[in-house]
């Protein structure tokens, strides 16, 4: 369980807040983010769009879809290099990651 609750996966994204998936986006490129959505859950796609302009989320779109087929290891590497992204703004205190998908409560 500790184990478990130390350990971030990518498809992880859909549990963080809006605000710190934008901040995440702001430090990947949109190749990377392409390549790192290729057959990904429904979910998590959808979470990255909802935070991007519309603009951005149509040009995202095209390039995964003019992407191609893409190797399964590369795609793996890009989403190991976005969690390594996520680690290093968790780190400098930028972002808030929750793990175990447990929500914290906040008290006014």
């Amino acid at each position: 369980e500790q184990v478990r609750e130390l350990m971030f996966v990518f498809e992880d994204i859909v549990y963080l807040d809006d605000r710190s998936v934008q901040r995440i986006l702001r430090e990947v490129e949109s190749k990377d983010l392409a390549l790192s959505l290729k057959g990904t859950a429904k979910e998590v796609k959808d979470k990255i769009f909802k935070n991007m302009s519309e603009r951005a989320a149509a040009m995202l779109g095209d390039d995964m879809e003019f992407m191609g087929p893409v190797r399964s290891a590369d795609v793996q590497e890009k989403q190991t290099y976005i969690v390594g992204v996520i680690r290093s703004l968790e780190a400098a205190g930028e972002i808030e990651v929750s793990r175990g998908g447990d929500e914290d409560e906040f008290i006014d």
